[in-house]
């Protein structure tokens, strides 16, 4: 049964954290406890996590509060299960952020948190939505309007990350797969298939592996290995055909191998698709190569704002997504999201980020976006592109009029066929320096003597986005540069990028409570670098900060009121808030 827990509003009088100095008091209210307690954990709107539990009378669950303040402690620092719940039972400042005050209080069993996880997991299979993720918005949400943080102004990042999987050969994933599905079988079948086995069953795959030596070697090995996952599937099909290890060795087969004329063929390297099983233990992992690196994982995209008049920076958008997946297609995927909750205008990416698909989200969302670098083919420098055209566009981003660089401004007329056809005084080319020195691309026609360029509406973003590009780079200040920073902060708990987890579903939890601690470190910094300044941040409302209220005897309330609000009161170390 659902409860929602409030009693953390109601510190008792006499506890351990009112034991400690007034100095130590301070330092801890200062400390990323007290920010993590004011602005995360206080904010946090367990209401939404009702439908994981059980609406008939029963034990009541443990706080919500406190478990996804764990996954989020849990990811901003790196800690394993353990090393987390050795925290929760001795940490001071742990108990503190999570809103105890005793160590005696709040006691709960560690299989309490996988318990919480399964849940989770269980209702984004079956509604696609991730719980972690709404919450993580709705915070960031409020933390934005109570700091007055711009987010007109926003930048944009994609990173690559690992999940917590073994990097295999393509010898080993098959030998591995083999493995398993031997021990899925019933002990008769393992008897009557004994031969299949064979010596795949000495060792473990990467013992077997490590004994075949040369590339020639490995590819006879590939095939055999194939011959007997093929004959498996046809014998385990009428017992086995609904088994995930059955359908994950399916899989398996039709990625690595193709079958001609009863005849089972290895395909080769580069058949092989980016999209193909990389571990039998994290599915929806893909390949990718960058410049001379390889990944095996996923991809991290985020968003934060950038706006210069602001003092506090937040991470306003956290996505992950199989490593395969463009730039371009998390854009798309974001901007509703990222248009309706921060009313973003202005987007700061790198050259990834750009095709015809986001020119036209972005249009639809009315956000500018503005590249350091453009995709593809640099325009040859001696010829005019559509990029040195002045262009005048109307509200659905149709061109209307064009201006050479010669200085005529002519109107943009639709193609017979497609496209565009924008049409020039050929008195005017005729006498254009441009013109004389064969830079213009306009030609005249054969019974037309002025001067025609043709173009397409996807030469049009693109011509768009350059010039974008090339204003940026005369800016004093690159405003997307700062995000590699971010980028690094969300990755640091991590070694060397790899999550502790598998799954799309887990690494985005764990994306998710890392950026949810990045902007806790962030507010705590602004808050004590406001303090130290003698100013009172803009809508800070706690208690170290919080502006002088009446005095408690000239409060409004009656007696009895007061009374019953002290302890919500104690709380701020001040009177009454709502006078």
């Amino acid at each position: 049964m659902f409860r929602k827990n409030e009693r953390h509003l109601q510190p008792p009088l006499i506890s351990n954290i009112n034991d400690l100095p007034a100095k130590h008091r301070q330092r801890l209210d200062e400390s990323w406890a007290g920010a993590f307690y004011q602005d995360f954990f206080c904010r946090l709107k367990e209401e939404s996590f009702a439908v994981l539990y059980a609406d008939c009378p029963s034990r009541p669950n443990v706080p919500v509060n406190v478990l996804v303040g764990m996954e989020a402690l849990k990811a901003g620092f790196g800690w394993s299960d353990e090393e987390l719940y050795d925290h929760f039972l001795f940490d001071v400042q742990v108990r503190y952020a999570l809103g105890y005050h005793n160590l005696n209080d709040g006691d709960f069993e560690l299989r309490t948190l996988y318990n919480f996880r399964r849940r989770l997991s269980q209702h984004y299979r079956e509604t696609g939505a991730n719980l972690l993720t709404q919450v993580f918005e709705d915070i960031t949400d409020q933390q934005i309007v109570t700091f007055k943080v711009r987010t007109g102004l926003q930048r944009m990042d994609s990173t690559q990350i690992a999940s917590n999987i073994l990097d295999m050969s393509r010898l080993q994933l098959l030998v591995e797969s083999v493995q398993r599905v031997h021990s899925m079988l019933s002990p008769a079948d393992q008897a009557r298939y004994a031969d299949l086995f064979g010596s795949y069953l000495v060792g473990s795959s990467g013992q077997y592996v490590y004994r075949i030596k040369g590339k020639v070697a490995t590819a006879e090995h590939i095939r055999q290995v194939g011959l007997v996952i093929h004959h498996l599937l046809k014998a385990l099909a009428s017992d086995y055909g609904q088994e995930p290890v059955y359908q994950m060795l399916q899989r398996l087969f039709s990625e690595n191998f193709r079958v001609e004329a009863e005849v089972v063929q290895a395909r080769d390297n580069h058949e092989i698709s980016a999209g193909c099983l990389q571990a039998l233990d994290d599915q929806e992992a893909t390949f990718r190569r960058k410049g001379d690196q390889e990944y095996k994982g996923y991809v991290a995209n985020v968003a934060e704002t950038c706006d210069p008049s602001n003092s506090l920076q937040l991470i306003t958008k956290i996505q992950a997504a199989p490593n395969n997946t463009d730039d371009a297609d998390l854009l798309i995927q974001a901007m509703p999201n990222l248009k309706q909750r921060t009313d973003v205008k202005t987007l700061h990416t790198d050259g990834t980020f750009g095709s015809p698909a986001a020119d036209r989200e972005l249009h639809q969302h009315q956000v500018e976006q503005i590249q350091t670098g453009i995709r593809g083919k640099a325009p040859d420098p001696h010829k005019l592109g559509l990029s040195d055209f002045q262009i005048e566009q109307a509200e659905d981003a149709t061109p209307t009029y064009l201006t050479c660089p010669g200085g005529q401004r002519v109107p943009v007329d639709a193609g017979r066929t497609t496209g565009f056809i924008a049409h020039f005084d050929p008195a005017q080319c005729q006498a254009c320096v441009f013109r004389q020195e064969g830079r213009c691309r306009a030609q005249p026609k054969k019974r037309d003597p002025r001067f025609a360029l043709r173009f397409t509406q996807q030469q049009i973003n693109w011509a768009r986005r350059r010039q974008r590009y090339l204003e940026n780079r005369k800016a004093d200040k690159n405003l997307r540069a700062a995000i590699e920073a971010t980028v690094r902060s969300l990755k640091h708990p991590f070694r060397k990028g790899k999550l502790p987890v598998r799954g799309l579903f887990r690494v985005t939890c764990m994306l998710i409570g890392s950026a949810a601690i990045v902007n806790v470190r962030r507010i705590q910094r602004y808050m004590n670098t406001s303090a130290r300044d003698g100013q009172r941040p803009d809508g800070a409302d706690n208690g170290r900060n919080a502006v002088p209220h009446q005095p408690f005897d000239s409060c409004r309330r009656t007696l009895k009121d007061r009374l019953a609000h002290w302890p919500s009161l104690w709380i701020h170390r001040g009177p009454c808030f709502s006078c």
